[in-house]
């Protein structure tokens, strides 16, 4: 990992104190982030999700639209993040045996003069926080992990793509 350029950390001032980044100066360009995350959970627990039979109901319908309202709220959660006008936002999940659990991706969109990647991650964390009060009387065991952002398109640092080592 490439030591880190203090300079690159635009959230603090010339003293060290935080500040919202002006974005006055920008251009509107189109901006995309994608973020991925898994909750892992018993066998038992992945069933209740696959036959639909969860006390609580849907778990990944009510999970996503967990996830997009997440989006909306991600400047008034995360103290420095821009409100911006969100142009889409679509949550999937897949659900595996191996490891068990379910996986959730998301990816959001804006036009706009700031990325998007903190909505497309406030998304994952609050759809696997969901999906953990909802089954969390059948399994308080589950682990949430692995939550990353994948890439990110657009705006004057460009694309990039997370690396598997």
């Amino acid at each position: 990992m490439p030591p880190l350029d203090k300079r690159r950390l635009t959230h603090f001032g010339p003293s060290g104190q935080a500040h919202m980044v002006s974005v006055a100066d920008k251009k509107n360009t189109r901006r995309t982030a994608i973020a991925r995350g898994i909750i892992l959970m018993q066998a038992e627990t992945l069933s209740l999700v696959q036959s639909d039979s969860a006390e609580k109901g849907d778990v990944l319908g009510v999970a996503r639209i967990a996830a997009i309202m997440a989006t909306k709220q991600t400047s008034a959660l995360i103290p420095l993040c821009h409100p911006l006008p969100l142009t889409h936002v679509a949550v999937d999940f897949i659900l595996s045996h191996e490891p068990c659990g379910i996986t959730c991706e998301a990816r959001v969109e804006t036009i706009g003069k700031t990325g998007v990647e903190m909505e497309a991650l406030t998304a994952v964390h609050i759809a696997l926080l969901t999906i953990y009060d909802m089954l969390k009387a059948a399994d308080r065991g589950m682990v949430m992990n692995q939550i990353h952002l994948v890439q990110k398109r657009g705006g004057a640092t460009g694309d990039w793509r997370h690396e598997t080592p």
